[in-house]
This record gives C-alpha cells, sequence and structure tokens, in this order.
C-alpha cells in the first residue's frame, strides 16, 4: 500500500498533469528555476525563524521591564 504525501496532494492539486507526469518519473526541465525556488524558500524560511526568535526577545524584555516596573512602584509605595 502506497503513502499518499501531503505534498503530492498539494501537487495535484494545483496541476493534475504535472502531479501525473511526476508519478510516471518525468523530470522537469526548468531545474534551475526550480533550484532558485528552494533556495529562496530555505532563505524565507530562515527569514522567518529569526523573527520569530526576536519576537520571543521583545516580549521577554516586555516582561522583564514590566516586573521591574510593579517592583520600582511597589518599594516606592511601601517605603
Amino acid at each position: 500500500m502506497k503513502t499518499i504525501r501531503a505534498s503530492e496532494i498539494s501537487s495535484y492539486f494545483y496541476c493534475q498533469r504535472a502531479w501525473w507526469l511526476q508519478t510516471k518519473g518525468h523530470i522537469p526541465e526548468n531545474q534551475t528555476e526550480l533550484s532558485a525556488g528552494k533556495q529562496i524558500h530555505a532563505s524565507h524560511g530562515r527569514d522567518v525563524l529569526k523573527a520569530g526568535c526576536i519576537q520571543i526577545a521583545a516580549y521577554t524584555a516586555l516582561i522583564c521591564a514590566l516586573i521591574l516596573l510593579v517592583v520600582h512602584l511597589a518599594l516606592l509605595y511601601f517605603s
């Protein structure tokens, strides 16, 4: 029994003919464009990961600042 992968389903819904050719072992002629597209997607993935890390760092800094503000106000109030 053959496992159907999500990428195959995506390929089929995008273009049934391309999916059929791929299952028959046809190799696309636009290899340079496909390679460039893979590099662009990899670069974008790294950028998204960096942005997520920066966002986590920003939220962490914001929480630390709020904690310090509360501590400072509490010390002013109780002294």
